[in-house]
């Protein structure tokens, strides 16, 4: 697994870097993105999605108004942004929780707004806006003991 701290100088190494680690990450992988507006998310899960083998024609769009939004691929990537909701939503309700750990790999966008509790093992990813397209993107593995949702 890609881990430790990258500095991309563009849109298209950004894409790259999230490529390579698609092409790398099991089924069952949840990816927690975090970073100010604008800093790439999105685009890092573009490059995630190709690296899980979303064909070219399936574009990867943020679902900030649809929630969750599934793409097909070696296994199914499910893109999550919780952006548009606050720190109390009922993210069971919308489906979260069913999507964790599964047979897929799970992207979530803006996943600070999640209590710390909620994810077990996942790849933390800080994506930090430096100057113009370039970006400071931190990647690491996290593992909690004590969390709501387990990996099955």
């Amino acid at each position: 697994m890609i881990s430790g701290q990258f500095h991309t100088r563009s849109l298209a190494e950004t894409f790259m870097l999230a490529q390579k680690i698609g092409a790398e990450i099991p089924a069952g992988t949840v990816i927690a993105l975090t970073g100010d507006l604008g800093a790439g998310k999105t685009s890092f899960v573009q490059g995630l999605a190709r690296g899980l083998g979303v064909p070219e024609d399936c574009y990867v769009t943020s679902p900030t108004y649809t929630l969750i939004n599934e793409y097909p691929g070696t296994c199914p990537l499910f893109h999550a942004d919780l952006y548009r909701l606050d720190a109390d939503a009922d993210f069971e309700e919308i489906g979260l929780y069913d999507i964790l750990y599964g047979k897929n790999v799970t992207a979530i966008e803006w996943a600070d707004r999640l209590d710390p509790g909620v994810l077990a093992e996942h790849i933390a990813v800080h994506i930090k806006i430096a100057v113009a397209d370039s970006r400071l993107i931190s990647v690491s593995s996290i593992a909690s003991e004590e969390c709501i949702v387990k990996r099955v």
